[in-house]
């Protein structure tokens, strides 16, 4: 029997964080959770911001809980972060911070984006380049109104870094860019693993707040702000939890899967060894990410339980652990499906004062009426995203000319039956629903690569994911 590998992937979203250990021994990989805490947009004034300072006291005191967790003389082995896309800190020449970190859904890039999307040649020269549209969330946009808003930041910052790569320097020291989270930014270029010169100029962005990005499980330096993981090597993950969750589906050989990553958001897409940047691509709004392995990932972000997150905060009621989400999801299921449907691509679902108020306004406008319980907005909610995923299904297969036989589902949603069977009866294809914490398996899995545990991916997919239970949902009429 070979000595147990300890590895701890720190696994931050935009409404929780937690941190979770894999240990691999002897081929095979097991995971347990051994912290987890809150996370949440902190307004001030007109304006939305992450607490940083905060969520890095969380990572600290998961890693110290992590490495405590093993058994007496083992240590965990490596350490890698995944978060969020596009959100970034901006530091001077040693690493200190010098301009708060906004979150994404901040309205400060509206401006900007009217004014992209208004002139249209430059809108699909800078797709072209980077592979990525103009929305709303883009590092692209939030840099630009930086710099429009406060033109001698240049005398501050000498650094801009996405999140996961900040917190990767706040582990080891180093300073770096990920691949894959860089390639959310809308300011890496698609024709090789580089900056995009056209779009830095374009967005007004300093080159040298850039580095060249680095390949997933690139390991970057040990840990040296935790005494008790110094021996850890800190491994550039695919910073993006989506280029994660990506890794963890096990996915057939002739490329006619779709997968869904399902949270806040419904990342929906698939694999692909070259972008979509045509201008059909562009109007239907699609991102080309790169992936842990270096290739491209198609995909179209949707709203995705985040309509239901916001919904919950105007009932006293509401569940709080896996019994009662089942009974309510029991309910909602139970309930006849809705005459209207929701438009959940509508801009007054972004960040609503109240979901539910947004969610009743646009029902009436349809000629509908508003649920009158819980599990009715659960109901209309699952009905609704599975209608978007099966129309972001059929997009994608028009623009990439290959049809998708199954669609493949992690994340909270694949958990939730209402919605795998919406997703299925829209689709009109089987839904697989993986029993995986997909962005946390990713992380894990280029951790094991960078130490040599595993050779690649594919080694990962085949070893780790396939064996994994996984529930299968055939398509049905609508009851």
């Amino acid at each position: 029997m070979s000595s147990p590998l300890h590895c701890a992937a720190v696994d931050l979203g935009a409404t929780s964080g937690r941190v979770i250990v894999g240990t691999w021994t002897d081929g095979k990989l097991e995971t347990r959770e051994t912290y987890r805490f809150p996370n949440q947009v902190h307004r001030m004034g007109p304006h939305d911001y992450w607490d940083i300072p905060g969520i890095w006291t969380h990572v600290q005191t998961g890693l110290v809980k992590a490495a405590e967790s093993l058994p007496n003389g083992e240590r965990l082995a490596a350490v890698g972060v995944d978060t969020w896309g596009c959100d970034h800190v901006l530091t001077d020449g040693e690493g200190r911070m010098v301009f708060p970190s906004h979150a994404y859904r901040d309205n400060r890039t509206q401006p900007g984006l009217k004014q992209l999307r208004d002139n249209s040649a430059d809108h699909l020269r800078i797709y072209q380049k980077t592979g990525i549209p103009g929305i709303f969330y883009n590092t692209s946009l939030q840099l630009a109104e930086t710099m429009r808003s406060f033109p001698t930041i240049t005398s501050l910052a000498r650094h801009c870094l996405l999140l996961p790569d900040y917190f990767n320097f706040l582990l080891c020291g180093r300073k770096s860019h990920g691949l894959a989270i860089a390639s959310t930014t809308q300011l890496l270029g698609t024709a090789d693993d580089n900056w995009s010169l056209d779009a830095l100029r374009h967005f007004k962005v300093p080159a040298f707040w850039f580095s060249t990005p680095v390949a997933s499980s690139t390991r970057l330096g040990r840990v040296r702000a935790i005494a008790p993981l110094r021996f850890a090597e800190v491994v550039s993950v695919p910073g993006h939890d989506t280029a994660c969750a990506f890794e963890s589906f096990p996915s057939s050989t002739d490329h006619h899967d779709l997968f869904i990553s399902t949270g806040t958001w419904s990342l929906v897409g698939f694999k692909s060894p070259v972008p979509l940047t045509t201008p059909e691509a562009l109007s239907a709004g699609i991102c080309s990410e790169r992936a842990g392995d270096g290739q491209f990932r198609p995909l179209t972000n949707i709203v995705g339980l985040w309509l239901l997150e916001k919904t919950l905060d105007a009932f006293d009621a509401r569940p709080t652990n896996r019994a009662q989400w089942s009974d309510l999801i029991n309910a909602a299921a139970a309930l006849p499906a809705p005459v209207r449907l929701l438009d959940i691509h509508h801009n007054s679902f972004v960040n609503p004062v109240s979901m539910r108020m947004a969610i009743d306004r646009q029902l009436r406008h349809l000629g509908g009426s508003p649920p009158d319980s819980l599990a009715g907005y659960v109901r209309l909610i699952c009905d609704s995203l599975g209608r978007g995923h099966a129309e972001a299904m059929r997009s994608f297969a028009g623009l990439a000319g290959r049809p998708f036989d199954r669609i493949l589902m992690v994340g909270g949603g694949a958990r939730n039956r209402l919605l795998c069977q919406a997703t299925a009866n829209a689709a009109g294809v089987p839904v697989i629903a993986l029993e995986v914490e997909g962005a946390a398996l990713g992380n894990l899995g280029s951790q094991l690569i960078a130490l040599h545990a595993l050779a690649s991916f594919d080694e990962f997919r085949a070893r780790i994911i396939e064996p994994i239970a996984s529930t299968r949902y055939l398509p049905h009429e609508q009851s």
